[in-house]
């Protein structure tokens, strides 16, 4: 087998808002000259997070990485609903929101753990044939698409601020977010949308140990090498 490069591997991002997830990889690509980047799971451009960029040969363990479970923390607005089902959307609806307690939400929250189907939002990277559902959306179309299973472990929420609440959710891979934001203000009757989303675990990793975008940049070949997880410890990660 041929040896391992030192950046064969994965380094670990905290995103920052504003730039896409394909934005961060090919800035790591250029500044570094790097052949094969690429990254574990989309953030949406004003999420923030964990984003694990795998180089090198790490990114034959793309799809390993990527079907690990996943823990968000992030912000819900209720008593208005966007086409997007967050806070870059354009908004179409609002209503009153009703006398809401942190115990009533929970309440609420508990109904969606476990298995169900989740319908993808029009405005994601789903695909269609081809083509992403965001690019149907922005020409005003709607289309069919397929619910897919998916598995909520927890929803708690943990501060309570008329509109705005505050929760953590862990879920399996390929979950939207901002359409249990949705779907919880539908069935609230207020209505609600996902203001803001921070990815705190990706399978065995967690945003504690990421180093900042920002600073990812700053750094010279030899410091970058010091903070890739090693292609092997990598494989071994569940």
């Amino acid at each position: 087998m041929q040896p391992f490069d030192t950046l064969d591997g994965a380094i670990l991002i905290d995103k920052p808002a504003g730039p896409t997830s394909h934005d961060i990889v090919d800035a790591i690509r250029r500044q570094f000259r790097i052949k094969k980047v690429g990254h574990c799971g989309t953030l949406d451009p004003n999420a923030t997070g964990l984003l694990i960029i795998v180089l090198g040969r790490g990114t034959k363990l793309s799809e390993k990485l990527m079907s690990s479970d996943k823990v968000y923390e992030g912000t819900i607005k209720f008593g208005e609903t966007t086409d997007s089902f967050d806070a870059d959307g354009e908004v179409t609806g609002s209503q009153p929101v009703p006398p809401l307690t942190l115990e009533l939400l929970n309440a609420e929250a508990d109904k969606f753990v476990g298995d169900q189907m989740q319908l993808p939002p029009m405005v994601s990277a789903v695909k269609i044939k081809g083509v992403p559902l965001y690019k149907l959306a922005r020409k005003g179309l709607e289309v069919e698409r397929k619910e897919r299973m998916i598995h909520i472990y927890t929803f708690r929420f943990t501060d309570y601020a008329e509109p705005f609440a505050r929760f953590r959710v862990a879920c399996t891979k390929g979950t939207y977010v901002r359409s249990l934001a949705h779907d919880l203000g539908q069935r609230l009757g207020c209505g609600a949308h996902l203001k803001t989303l921070r990815r705190a675990v990706s399978g065995k990793f967690d945003v504690a140990d990421a180093i900042e975008f920002e600073e990812v940049m700053n750094l010279s070949p030899a410091e970058l090498e010091k903070r890739v997880i090693p292609f092997l410890q990598l494989s071994r990660a569940e």
